[in-house]
């Protein structure tokens, strides 16, 4: 058995570190039997699931955010201007994202429901079950306050499910489910692949620690950092189940920094080459001495 599977988790921009992680795994023709992801992590998954290579996911990515329907979300706004802003520039921006910010609190979330149907417009809708890699993306359930796993049905519709930040997003409905971000109940998704029955689990993490650099400027961000904080403390628990784990060196990059998608990318690259030689090994490694040796560890660490 050398098919693995990996485990992507959430974390907004910095979740494109993942796709530079998958161009090492193609470049070293290191195959992926599942993917199990969460928020942005669902997005990179499952758009790799659905290509079946990492390149035509970052084409995909890039010529999105390049796009004028990306530009005019104003998504980019939500991240304090640089310095080299002049002041009547940062005022005026300043007054249009709080213009939306009051409006949103009259609302579900920061975007409608009819401009997030177009911002998702960009995923292909396609069954989950005719993906080229077997995909799982999770979700919350704002009713039950239970993890929710999409499987089966609409690619765009579970990753829109998937990656619906609260607050920002809103809410999507499925089934008798109120569904958001994942992130809330299973911030890097071992245990959904666990408990489907794989074996080799590689997880990558990029909230590597509850540390950060950037304060929160606004409200969202702040509300996002607070689910974060959250989701940071139950992920150490499940990725205990990971046999390998990934911290792409991600965290100076907020959640909506997208304009340094190429960069992230390259640290999500740096990591796999980093990690390549172990990667490889494990990929190779009989799966019951891979067992063996973990069970060992245990007891040697207590």
């Amino acid at each position: 058995m050398k098919n693995i599977s990996l485990a992507l988790g959430g974390g907004g921009a910095r979740g494109l570190a993942h796709i530079g992680f998958l161009e090492v795994l193609d470049q070293n023709k290191i195959k992926i039997d599942a993917i199990a992801g969460c928020s942005m992590g669902a997005i990179v998954g499952g758009l790799y699931a659905y290509f079946g290579n990492a390149k035509s996911v970052e084409d995909f990515v890039i010529e999105t955010i390049k796009s004028e329907k990306y530009k005019e979300l104003g998504i980019q706004k939500l991240t304090k201007k640089t310095e080299d802003s002049n002041y009547l520039e940062q005022f005026l921006d300043f007054v249009g994202s709080s213009i939306h910010i009051i409006k949103a609190l009259n609302r579900a979330s920061y975007f409608d429901e009819e401009l997030t149907n177009e911002i998702f417009d960009f995923i292909p809708d396609v069954p989950i079950e005719s993906l080229k890699i077997n995909f799982f993306a999770v979700a919350s359930d704002l009713l039950s306050g239970e993890k929710v796993v999409l499987s089966k049905g609409s690619l765009r519709k579970a990753l829109q499910a998937s990656s619906a930040i609260p607050g920002i997003f809103p809410p999507v409905k499925y089934k008798n489910f109120l569904l958001v971000d994942g992130s809330v109940t299973d911030l890097v998704p071992v245990t959904i692949l666990k408990e489907s029955g794989y074996k080799k689990i590689i997880a990558v993490d990029v909230v590597k620690s509850l540390e950060n650099p950037n304060p929160p400027k606004n409200i969202l961000e702040i509300l996002y950092r607070v689910e974060s904080i959250s989701s940071y403390h139950l992920s150490n628990i499940q990725l205990r189940d990971a046999d390998i784990l990934i911290n792409p060196d991600v965290r100076q990059y907020n959640w909506s920094d997208f304009n340094y998608a190429m960069d992230i990318i390259r640290e999500g690259e740096k990591s796999a080459l980093e990690n390549l030689h172990i990667i490889k090994k494990f990929y190779n490694e009989n799966f019951h001495l891979l067992r063996i040796k973990k069970f060992f560890n245990k007891i040697i660490k207590k």
